[in-house]
């Protein structure tokens, strides 16, 4: 299958601000585009890019006053089959996780695996380990918040989201991010696009959207509690420890979001 994606974000900025982007396809999945898919901005500024301590593709520019708009756009190929876990994968003891993983059992800006702990053991120390525990996990975070992009917002940690029963996917992923630390499980919060492609329509308005990865039998594995279901076309763009290590765009000053667009279009031949 062969996917259109890209993306499209417009600024009022009253003065030369700088930025930082996250929004290229992550290097996991950059032999699957067709064409590198490069930052382009209007008007055109110079842009300096560089990989974060995650290995992350950002791009780092500044951005003059008026309206500035920039984006990508790219065609990828997919296996356009629904994602496939691994019901035998294991969970490693934490003496024989590889270090580069045990970053992922701390607790992070937005996800208090230690003020959760407590709680996580309370809620799935009676469940199998492994898969089986990651799932259990997911689904109680699934049916325990209610999706309100109303009530969406930008500081909200896991122990919030957990009083507060509300939020969009990142906080989704956040929950379970923490949960499954608490438990001793590495895991990572990602970010990317996930199509709507084999799934029912009427489609709402295309989105980036947020997920997890957990280390299980030697690898890592991706779950994602908001939808809770596999998809076709998730295409990952960064990950990291939660949210504020992988924004999509970080401004440093004013400047009011004019317009924005996603898309991940299915191309027929």
């Amino acid at each position: 299958m062969r996917i259109h994606i890209g993306c499209e974000m417009s600024f009022d900025f009253p003065q030369e601000t700088p930025l930082i982007a996250m929004l290229n396809v992550h290097y996991s999945r950059a032999s699957d585009l067709e064409r590198p898919d490069f930052l382009t901005s209007n008007p055109p500024v110079p842009i300096e890019s560089y990989r974060d301590s995650f290995g992350n593709w950002c791009n780092r520019f500044v951005a003059p006053p008026g309206r500035f708009t920039f984006g990508t756009d790219a065609v990828i190929r997919d296996p356009g089959t629904f994602e496939m876990g691994d019901l035998m994968a294991w969970q490693h003891e934490v003496r024989d996780l590889p270090a580069d993983t045990l970053l992922f059992l701390l607790p992070s800006r937005f996800c208090e695996s230690d003020l959760l702990a407590s709680e996580a053991w309370r809620l799935f120390g009676h469940t199998p380990l492994g898969i089986a525990r990651v799932q259990a996990v997911c689904d109680f975070v699934h049916n325990h918040i209610a999706f309100n992009y109303g009530n969406a917002r930008p500081t909200r940690t896991a122990a919030e989201t957990y009083r507060e029963q509300s939020g969009v996917c990142r906080d989704y992923a956040h929950l379970a991010v923490t949960f499954c630390r608490a438990l001793n499980i590495p895991t990572r919060y990602c970010t990317g696009y996930i199509s709507d492609i084999g799934t029912p329509k009427p489609w709402s308005s295309m989105d980036f959207a947020a997920w997890m990865e957990v280390y299980l039998g030697g690898r890592w594995h991706v779950f994602d509690p908001r939808n809770n279901a596999p998809r076709i076309g998730r295409i990952l763009i960064a990950s990291g420890r939660d949210a504020a290590d992988v924004p999509l765009t970080h401004i440093f000053g004013p400047g009011t979001l004019a317009g924005f667009k996603v898309w991940t279009d299915e191309i027929v031949e």
